[in-house]
């Protein structure tokens, strides 16, 4: 055989064993991604919307996707045994797939995941870093907040009543405050999202914390003269920084 048709004969056997490669390759079972499961066993000390907290998860956070048999808030104080499945891309939080109450020496099953949870309270801590810390020096200056729509500020959250005409409405303010403890400034509390409850009563032992806000419209300029409040918000999660 001379060289040229050696070189093209080996040239059609390689492309054939690529072929033949590929082929292989695309016809081997495709192997699912794998999942973790946890498994718990606690007591439960916070339950908010579909938000349970149980220490003994070790700084997770539990989600549901279900009902729970006698209602959710009745699992406070309960001791529970919980399987879970990691959420590889939301690292703080696992989805519960069946909850188990402890009743003596046995176990009843109370929960059992019916489906995709809901995450549209949810607050990723890869987020974090977009809510800038404000710096409220003073109510007359408005240049240190204006034009921000993702904040975080420090301070406590304050209920209280206020009349409108002939009525009484409960107003909730977040309170801002100086080095010092001394009141600043206010905001107005449109609304607490589940997840931020939740955190609220996770944080029950603190009054003190940062609030990451949603910034809505802002306090006219002679209301905030007379009432400190800078901005109506939505609260969308806080913690200890």
């Amino acid at each position: 055989m001379t060289s040229w048709k050696k070189g093209v004969f080996s040239l059609v056997m390689v492309f054939s064993l690529i072929c033949l490669a590929s082929v292989a390759s695309f016809s081997q079972p495709t192997t699912p991604a794998s999942t973790t499961v946890k498994e718990i066993e606690g007591t439960v000390k916070v339950a908010v919307g579909k938000y349970i907290y149980v220490p003994e998860a070790q700084g997770l956070d539990i989600i549901l996707a279900g009902e729970v048999q006698g209602g959710l808030e009745n699992l406070v104080g309960k001791a529970v045994r919980i399987k879970a499945t990691v959420l590889p891309d939301r690292a703080n939080l696992i989805v519960a797939d069946s909850i188990d109450l402890k009743q003596g020496d046995t176990y009843q099953n109370v929960y059992t995941r019916s489906g995709e949870p809901n995450y549209d309270t949810y607050f990723s801590q890869r987020v974090r870093d977009e809510y800038v810390a404000l710096n409220i020096t003073g109510i007359n200056k408005p240049e240190e907040w204006e034009g921000k729509t993702k904040v975080k500020v420090y301070g406590k959250l304050e209920k209280s009543v206020v009349k409108e005409g002939g009525t009484e409405k409960e107003i909730t303010h977040i309170i801002i405050l100086d080095k010092k403890g001394k009141e600043l400034a206010r905001v107005i509390v449109d609304n607490l999202t589940d997840y931020a409850k939740f955190y609220l009563a996770k944080l029950r032992l603190f009054d003190k914390f940062w609030f990451y806000l949603n910034v809505k419209e802002p306090v006219d300029k002679k209301i905030r003269v007379r009432t400190k409040e800078l901005f109506h918000a939505d609260v969308v999660f806080c913690g200890l920084y």
